[in-house]
């Protein structure tokens, strides 16, 4: 848990109201943003495994709404010794308050960080 946490924070999570992170087991999430502007989501996994790939998709009030963007190959990287699978998208979109951005990994479908968008 803390390794990706650590991470996220070393890819450039910056602190403000639209951002956040999330972790479920090996899947984490990050958002960044102002207010209710998404400006970029960031799904990792723990560990290489090629192939694996990830989406996002918004739910309000524990209902799914939409896919925000499909299905995308991650990207094998590794700092220090620190391996992952890495997915960024820039959204740059405005939503709503209370929102949540959720994040699925192919082959860990039990698996479902999401981060909460908040005024």
């Amino acid at each position: 848990m803390a390794t990706s946490v650590m991470a996220l924070c070393a890819l450039g999570l910056a602190p403000a109201h639209a951002s956040g992170d999330a972790e479920d087991g090996p899947v984490s999430i990050g958002v960044i943003g102002e207010g209710l502007k998404v400006r970029e989501v960031r799904v990792l996994l723990d560990g290489w495994k090629p192939g694996v790939r990830a989406r996002i998709s918004e739910w309000r009030g524990g209902q799914y709404v939409r896919e925000i963007r499909g299905w995308k190959h991650m990207t094998s990287r590794q700092q220090s010794r620190y391996k992952y699978e890495i997915a960024t998208w820039k959204l740059n979109k405005n939503l709503r308050h209370r929102s949540r951005i959720c994040a699925e990994v192919s082959g860990h479908t039990e698996r479902m960080p999401c981060v909460t968008i908040k005024r």
